[in-house]
């Protein structure tokens, strides 16, 4: 099949992760992909053959860093009228490319406020599947300001698609709750590329021996140092305690806007003997890193999205210690690939750290679940042919969304 991938993103961060990953997927099963961003169009060798993003989030893209300073500093009502304006722009070039490449599917990952691709999708007759990570009706970093007119919008778009993926159960209840009738949904969690993210392909002795780490029991974090992934509280309650388990290390991979504050905490407690902080890590290094790990912890996340360095830790059989939210509850077994605390409870998260670090069995037999999972279900290819098998489908009514466990 010929697919027209758009996204308006800068493809960098977590989002570049997620659409080289589906770009490969695609490409395994045998498919011509044509990836077209704000401002090019690539092939996907061209595509997977760049440099992967910062685990921080904070790196900008070769020629969309004026982009990304001007969403962070206009006016959110200026940057919400070019987002109206942006469709004229990329109608224009996709409308192009459809009479160029006559692709047989158009995937789309769904932005605020963008309805042409849908349009010219049903103008054209080809099948339109998008991709759900955002939405107007989920509270954001970023406040809307024409919030009536995103959801509005955002209404009409997803009954007209051919069909939705979305991220979690959680996420796809919640937007068939404030818009009633959905196209045909399927729920696809993240992934990870085991081929990429294989423990066995690094040196875990040579890595902890250079870090430090020998004979030690090493619980890892690898993310943005950002307040909503609850590092800064973490650390912050865990710090002063290290010393209840001498031989307990945290290996905290990246960096971001609390990651100063967060050091101080370390420095302030005299327990810099049992943090190592690494700071920014590009995306290829970081499964070096997690080969070093023993378990991992994810302090926080939020209640519908699907975090991807979950599946990337599972994978390389680091079992995570993570807070109940549904979409983790669809991807961890408590006790079996990794373990669960309520959500919101700092303490509990603190004493789970404590207890695991405590269980050589446990962390080993959970790691070798976690991955035996993430092969078995959570690939890049499996998510690129429920996607196509959605596309290809002919139902055009609603039907219930089904979930990959």
């Amino acid at each position: 099949m010929r697919i027209l991938y758009h996204h308006r993103t800068q493809g960098r961060s977590v989002e570049g992760v997620h659409i080289r990953g589906l770009v490969g997927g695609l490409v395994s099963l045998g498919h011509d992909v044509e990836v077209m961003s704000v401002s090019r169009s690539l092939d996907a060798a061209d595509v997977l053959a760049e440099d992967s993003a910062d685990v921080n989030g904070t790196g900008s893209s070769r020629s969309g860093g004026w982009l990304k300073w001007f969403a962070a500093h206009s006016p959110e009502l200026v940057f919400e009228l070019l987002e109206l304006l942006f469709n004229v722009y990329a109608g224009w070039r996709i409308a192009a490319a459809v009479r160029r490449r006559r692709p047989d599917v158009i995937y789309e990952r769904y932005a605020l406020f963008l309805f042409v691709t849908t349009w010219l999708a049903r103008r054209y007759d080809i099948p339109i599947v998008l991709e759900v990570n955002d939405s107007a009706v989920v509270e954001r970093v970023r406040p809307l300001g024409l919030r009536g007119l995103a959801v509005l919008i955002e209404r009409s778009v997803f009954r007209r698609a051919t069909g939705l993926v979305f991220v979690s159960s959680a996420f796809r209840d919640l937007c068939k709750e404030a818009h009633a009738d959905l196209a045909p949904a399927i729920v696809a969690p993240n992934c990870a590329d085991a081929s990429r993210f294989d423990r066995d392909r690094h040196d875990r002795d040579g890595v902890r021996k250079r870090l430090g780490l020998d004979g030690k029991v090493v619980c890892g974090y690898v993310g943005a140092f950002v307040a909503w992934h609850g590092i800064d509280w973490f650390v912050r309650d865990i710090a002063a305690r290290l010393g209840e388990q001498p031989d307990l290390v945290l290996l905290l991979v990246g960096d971001g806007r609390v990651y100063d504050e967060t050091r101080a905490v370390v420095q302030r407690v005299g327990a810099t003997g049992q943090v190592v902080f690494t700071g920014r890590v590009p995306h290829p290094g970081v499964p070096e890193y997690i080969a070093a790990m023993d378990y991992a912890v994810l302090p926080d996340s939020n209640t519908y999205g699907s975090p991807m360095k979950l599946f990337e830790l599972m994978s390389m059989q680091v079992a995570v210690v993570a807070p109940d939210y549904p979409p983790v509850r669809e991807v961890i077994e408590d006790g079996r690939t990794g373990w669960l605390f309520p959500a919101g409870d700092h303490a509990a998260c603190i004493e789970r750290v404590f207890e695991i670090a405590r269980d050589s069995a446990a962390r080993g037999t959970a790691g070798r679940a976690a991955a035996a999972y993430v092969r078995a279900e959570r690939q890049w290819s499996h998510n690129a042919a429920d996607m196509l098998a959605l596309a290809t489908s002919s139902a055009r009514r609603p039907t219930p969304a089904t979930t990959r466990t």
